[in-house]
């Protein structure tokens, strides 16, 4: 398993709406993660500073970016548009981040 860390951008007032969606996160998405390796998937809010730290583990990280292409993360990304920063094809705005420690 690869581990994957990043952070994205919440827009102000949109906390519970964000956690309302991914508490109802689609069927179709919730697939489309796991067929393209997602695991053990997470995603926590700072709520002073509206940063979203994401962490997942992949069975391989060139099979996981291949979800960006599919027509429900697409889709996903476009719902969820209105909620985050954003890039101009609607995914989030988001940092990779550097591994330093890992403690099994």
């Amino acid at each position: 398993m690869e581990r994957i860390a990043s952070i994205m951008y919440l827009k102000d007032g949109f906390a519970e709406e964000y956690k309302a969606r991914h508490d109802d996160l689609w069927p179709e998405m919730e697939q489309a993660l796991k067929a393209h390796g997602a695991h053990n998937y997470s995603i926590f809010l700072d709520d002073n500073t509206h940063v979203l730290f994401a962490y997942l583990e992949v069975e391989n990280k060139e099979k996981y970016e291949k979800i960006a292409a599919t027509d429900i993360c697409k889709k996903w990304w476009a719902y969820m548009e209105p909620l985050m920063d954003t890039n101009s094809d609607n995914s989030p705005v988001s940092k990779s981040l550097t591994e330093v420690f890992y403690l099994a």
